[in-house]
């Protein structure tokens, strides 16, 4: 097939026509430039740069390496003409309330879950050729907002990161028929596709680890109860706990933060003095948790032997550093892109799943 002004595809086209003038001798790399120095033909090239299925994985390897040597930037206007895509996929963060302020945004950047998310995205997408598009949602309206825009086009699929327990937002993406995927399941039955962790799988790992060192009086800082992830942890706790012969287990709840760990940490001391172990949700709340029980005069281990949740850069920070389970964020964010690139090749897919198993690290705290 030819397009305008002769070129075989609209990309080369797009590519070499742009308003920059080049001085004599100089041009910009061309797609036959990526297929020389890959040593692949023109064609296979051009269907791993348009993101084409099926094709051999050490060829997909080796074009891209060639794109990176020689500099070639494919035109993404070019390639949706292709395609009929845009090459962007959107991380939507769902959320119970409007962020426009500048808080919210603080503790996106800082708290280690969001970063270890991006990055196991972008290390599917990037190597794709796909850019990964932000998006924060917290009002009806902006929920709508946003479900209009994917449905026009906007992006070629979503992965959500819902936060509330009760979230809209993915009944509205399958009804729309928008491509989505999240990561942790959805606390109300929704046909979409998730990956998710055993959480009531790590949460007996840790009460298994604390019984087993002889702690008499264990109790747990949980995350927000309504949410899935946390409520599983809860669960699998207290499960497990009972199994081991304590019928009951002081809880206090935060929201995932430093400080709603101090602060549930205090509470937990007020009330239960003789606590000699303690499971937290998450090790940021961990964190808090350990500045509670210093001021407290307690020694972790020794007084008070503490396991968190996640294995997350706050682990390591921690002093002293954090048994912890392992939530392996990276490989699940990795996985959730796969499998939306997939349901956008192929909207008929099955609606699946994939639940990752948890391990338990040992540190210095218990």
């Amino acid at each position: 097939m030819c397009y305008k002004n002769g070129y075989a595809d609209p990309e080369q086209h797009l590519m070499t026509a742009g308003t920059r003038r080049l001085p004599v001798g100089e041009r910009l790399p061309t797609l036959e430039d990526v297929a020389r120095v890959a040593g692949v033909s023109r064609a296979t090239v051009s269907r791993v740069i348009n993101g084409i299925r099926n094709v051999d994985p050490q060829l997909h390897e080796m074009v891209w390496n060639a794109v990176g040597q020689t500099g070639y930037v494919p035109n993404r206007l070019a390639r949706s003409l292709v395609t009929r895509r845009t090459g962007t996929v959107a991380l939507v963060v769902s959320d119970s309330e409007s962020h426009d302020d500048d808080p919210f945004m603080g503790r996106f950047f800082a708290d280690p879950y969001f970063g270890r998310v991006v990055g196991g995205l972008m290390s599917v997408l990037r190597a794709a050729g796909i850019q990964l598009a932000l998006q924060i949602v917290g009002t009806e309206e902006q929920r709508t907002r946003l479900v209009g825009d994917l449905r026009h086009g906007q992006a070629d699929g979503v992965i959500v990161l819902s936060l509330p327990g009760h979230d809209p937002l993915p009944r509205m993406l399958t009804d729309a028929g928008v491509p989505a995927v999240m990561i942790g399941r959805p606390a109300d039955p929704v046909p979409i596709n998730y990956v998710d962790l055993a959480n009531d799988t790590g949460a007996s790992l840790a009460a298994d680890h604390l019984v087993g060192r002889g702690c008499q009086l264990v109790a747990m800082i949980s995350g927000p109860v309504d949410v899935p992830a946390s409520n599983d942890r809860i669960t699998g706790f207290r499960r497990s706990m009972a199994r081991h012969g304590h019928a009951w287990v002081p809880l206090v709840s935060g929201n995932f933060t430093q400080d709603s760990g101090e602060q549930a940490m205090r509470a937990l001391l007020a009330e239960h003095p003789a606590v000699d172990g303690v499971f937290v949700a998450n090790d940021l709340m961990a964190l808090g948790a350990l500045l509670a029980l210093r001021d407290a005069g307690r020694h972790v281990p020794d007084d008070v032997a503490m396991v968190g949740f996640d294995d997350s850069s706050a682990a390591v920070a921690a002093s002293p550093a954090l048994t912890t389970v392992r939530h392996p964020l990276e490989d699940m964010a990795a996985e959730s892109a796969r499998l939306l690139m997939a349901r956008i090749e192929d909207p008929t897919m099955r609606i699946s799943s994939v639940i990752y198993e948890p391990t338990l690290v040992l540190r210095q705290s218990a």
